[in-house]
């Protein structure tokens, strides 16, 4: 990744990958280095209310992953998202080099925007060894494969006859396709009874280069995108009007196996329980040859709105 300005995209007047998401997503995670493990990421200005989750923990994984020799992957993740972050404000995310072992390299991250702390990290990096055994559970069940599928936007479209204008811009913008295994739901009726369980086929929508540390961290972002659609499920409609105010409270990832965020993965996601308004994830990606390459779990917040 080259070092970028830090500017908002907003203002600049030719993006030269203003057309291209899978671009623009490398762009926004290629931080600026402001001082000795001290680096600055640009946050988009969008229609949201709070800066996408996913953004935040794949730059501080960019920060965390620029402090190490880059000859050891990392291999878990735990972060915290402590207050929401503001759109179009930039992110100062500073690092704290825990440790430098013969084996592992630990990394701890703090996000700041305007004074105050958002986010926090703590990253762990492997010397890739030959392990004495393996063995992998196979996954959970059969599923179609991806090309066979509708994307988003055409499952939508089939549904609404055409897609909303703001959803047509969203989707133009997406750095990632998605596409869900099981249809859509669309009314209280059909996900009355229905089992706390999602599955998507994803990947960038475009080549994100040779670099694993883009990969890793572009999967990061990616990875806080439908995680809590399992929790959702069994209560309401995935798409249209939400009944509940939804915020990540944490996330976790185990990284067992390379992989390139630009090829199809399989991200089977399942909710254990949902209680006291906070909604437990968990989700398992999977390469085209059925090889499981990461875990993941998040713990989500839900309040109902009036």
């Amino acid at each position: 990744m080259t070092t970028n300005t830090g500017n908002n995209p907003a203002d600049t007047p030719a993006d030269k990958s203003a057309d291209n998401p899978a671009e623009r997503l490398v762009d926004l995670l290629d931080l600026e280095q402001i001082e000795v493990n001290i680096f600055r990421g640009r946050s988009p200005q969008e229609s949201l209310q709070r800066v996408f989750g996913g953004q935040v923990a794949g730059q501080a994984m960019v920060a965390a992953g620029r402090t190490t020799e880059g000859d050891r992957p990392v291999h878990s993740l735990h972060a915290y998202f402590l207050r929401p972050g503001r759109p179009g404000v930039p992110i100062v995310y500073q690092v704290e080099r825990v440790r430098d072992g013969r084996s592992f390299t630990t990394r701890r991250v703090t996000a700041v925007q305007q004074g105050r702390t958002i986010f926090n990290l703590t990253a762990s990096f492997h010397r890739p060894e030959e392990g004495s055994f393996e063995h992998q559970l196979p996954p959970a069940r059969e599923v179609p494969d991806p090309e066979s599928l509708p994307t988003l936007a055409e499952e939508i479209k089939q549904h609404l006859g055409e897609l909303p204008v703001q959803l047509e811009r969203m989707a133009r913008r997406q750095p990632f396709d998605i596409r869900y295994v099981d249809r859509l739901r669309w009314t209280h009726d059909e996900v009355e009874n229905a089992e706390p369980r999602s599955a998507v086929w994803m990947r960038a929508v475009g080549p994100l280069g040779d670099d694993p540390l883009v990969h890793t961290c572009a999967l990061t972002y990616a990875s806080d995108m439908t995680l809590l659609d399992a929790v959702r499920i069994p209560v309401e409609p995935l798409w249209g009007p939400r009944g509940f105010d939804m915020a990540s409270l944490d996330h976790a990832m185990w990284f067992h196996r390379p992989f390139r965020a630009d090829d199809w993965l399989l991200y089977d996601q399942e909710s254990p329980i949902a209680v006291g308004g906070r909604g437990l994830a968990r989700g398992r990606i999977y390469d085209r040859e059925g090889r499981l390459v990461v875990s993941v779990v998040q713990e989500g917040l839900f309040r109902k709105l009036d």
